[in-house]
Parts: C-alpha cells; structure tokens; sequence
C-alpha cells in the first residue's frame, strides 16, 4: 500500500475550545505521514485559505514531499483531505490531476473522520492551554516546535486509526464514530 497523506485543516470554530486554540485551528493546514509533518502552513493573522492558496500549498508540498520522502513522488501519493470548498473547488482539482495524487475520498460533515480532528487538535489544544503570546512570531515557533518534538509514533498511531474510523463508519451507514 503506498503511503497516505493527510492533509488536515479546519475553518470551522468550537465553542469548547480555547480562543488560542480556535485561532490556530482555523489557521494551521498541516500535511503528514505516518513518519511525521511533511508541510506545516501557517495561515497569516486575518487570511482565510482559498482555492488559490491550497493550490499554493499543494505546491509547496510537492516539493517537501521530493525532499523529506524521496522516491514517494514516483511510488504515487494517496491524499486525504476533508471536502472544504477550497479541498473540492475546480482549481485544485485540476492541479490534483495534474500531479496525478489519489484523492482518499471524505464524507461529508464528517469531522470525525478527519486525523486533525480526532487525532492531533486535541493534544494541540492541551499543549498551547493557558499559553499567551506577545507576538505573532512567538505563536507560529511554538506551534513549529511542537511540531517537530511529536513522537514519530504519534503521526503512525493517527493515520492507522483512519482504516479503523473508516470501518465503523460503514458498519455505522455513514453515522458519526463518536456518537
């Protein structure tokens, strides 16, 4: 089986969060293997993600890929990311194409089928609880350097999950896991 990709981010904003938290969520569009981050983008203070930025990612991540996983370009790369509008409009589709990526389809409103979701906001959220930061920049290092000092075990442990999620879902007839 070739490798997957998950690339994982979120717009949407949850009451049970922390505003740190909320404010990284929705700005924070990570990309990973089971051997760890591949791509981490931080969104700028104000920016939203579009179709033209994703795509500006998907080429950022390309390159990364060449880079930190040679060989895996030409084996092919499985992504998996939610169907966002900027994840399903025209243009990134047909960038996709022309990479010639397999797209791991995503149901619909389902958040807990996302890694992000289920997998890496939640131990996210408990590291950067109660934290304050002076300065945009002081925010995206400690995000990097969180980042970094994951356990690779970490990133294998939460794409494995995805085939058993997957599976409940279907034994579920598309119902949400977590219910």
């Amino acid at each position: 089986m070739v490798p997957g990709l998950d690339c994982g981010q979120d717009e949407e904003e949850f009451p049970n969060r922390t505003a740190a938290a909320i404010a990284v969520r929705s700005r924070v569009l990570q990309c990973r293997d089971a051997k760890g981050v591949i791509l981490l983008d931080i969104l700028p203070q104000g920016q939203c993600i579009n179709a033209a930025r994703y795509c500006s990612t998907l080429d950022r991540l390309k390159e990364a890929i060449r880079r930190k996983r040679p060989g895996l370009l030409r084996r092919g790369v499985v992504l998996r990311h939610d169907n966002a509008t900027p994840h399903s409009a025209n243009l990134t589709q047909q960038e996709l194409q022309r990479y010639g990526w397999e797209i791991l389809p995503h149901p619909a409103h389902s958040p807990d089928l996302a890694p992000s979701d289920f997998h890496l906001f939640g131990p996210l959220n408990c590291h950067l609880g109660g934290m304050a930061f002076k300065t945009e920049d002081d925010l995206i290092s400690e995000l990097r350097n969180w980042f970094d000092n994951l356990d690779v075990d970490f990133f294998r442990v939460g794409i494995d999950s995805l085939l058993s999620r997957w599976q409940k879902c279907i034994k579920l007839h598309g119902d949400y896991v977590e219910k």
